[in-house]
């Protein structure tokens, strides 16, 4: 475990080591019409009435990993952000309606970490990025190097995303419906997944790749997506005792 966590470039293909020391979900129920909100009791009531259902859930996988904890870095990546936040802005613009500042503040792709840093009095570096259909890989590798550059502080790893309004008129969008999920990322954690991505064509259709990671982290198995002319690849293990 210890050779790969630095990541590591051998015939094009790249891989590393995500040691997971604890993990954290959140979707909605498949029953449910509309999706409830999430609770989250430790965001104190006048700004948490403001709160998304996109920054809710974010904070409340954030809090269920690391709640606890105190000292941490934390990495948050999402693909869309919180777009139908940002979407009724442009609408109000369109509209020439003024903006709220508060509004535009919760909108910003740090948003959430900051509101969670706030709330927890954390004061430690943290880091928001988007980077396509592939923001969870990219997000989780981001991480994955900012623990081997400090092995003794962990990383607390966001992804959120849920689908864009209709309005953009995206067809076939691969997220369907609102998800996220939390890892926290300590050297010592007795399980890790290998992640490997390698140059790849392929016409095959996978799940999003959130939702392809989630079926490697939930299940403990394997699991694979394809995107950006990369295929990326994950795999579970866990020391032995």
């Amino acid at each position: 475990m210890e050779k790969l966590t630095h990541p590591h470039v051998d015939g094009g293909t790249l891989n590393w080591i995500v040691p997971v020391s604890r993990c954290a979900f959140w979707e909605p129920e498949a029953s449910a019409d509309s999706p409830k909100m999430p609770d989250v009791p430790f965001i104190e009531p006048s700004l948490r009435r403001r709160l998304s259902l996109f920054a809710r859930m974010s904070l409340k996988v954030a809090h269920d990993c690391a709640g606890d904890m105190s000292g941490i870095r934390i990495v948050f990546a999402s693909r869309h952000g919180d777009l139908t936040r940002t979407t009724s802005m442009l609408l109000d613009l369109a509209d020439k309606e003024l903006l709220s500042p508060t509004t535009f503040s919760m909108s910003v792709l740090n948003a959430c970490i900051g509101i969670y840093s706030i709330a927890k009095k954390e004061l430690s570096p943290s880091t928001a990025l988007a980077a396509g259909d592939s923001s969870l890989g990219y997000g989780l590798l981001e991480a994955c190097m900012q623990l081997t550059a400090e092995p003794t502080t962990p990383v607390l790893f966001i992804y959120a995303d849920e689908p864009a309004p209709g309005i953009y008129g995206i067809e076939n969008e691969d997220i369907q419906t609102p998800l996220a999920l939390a890892i926290l990322l300590e050297s010592n954690a007795n399980a890790w997944i290998l992640c490997e991505t390698e140059p790849a064509q392929s016409t095959i259709k996978f799940p999003s790749q959130p939702h392809a990671f989630l079926e490697c982290l939930r299940n403990k198995k394997d699991a694979r997506w394809h995107g950006a002319h990369q295929l990326w690849k994950w795999s579970w293990h866990e020391r032995a005792n």
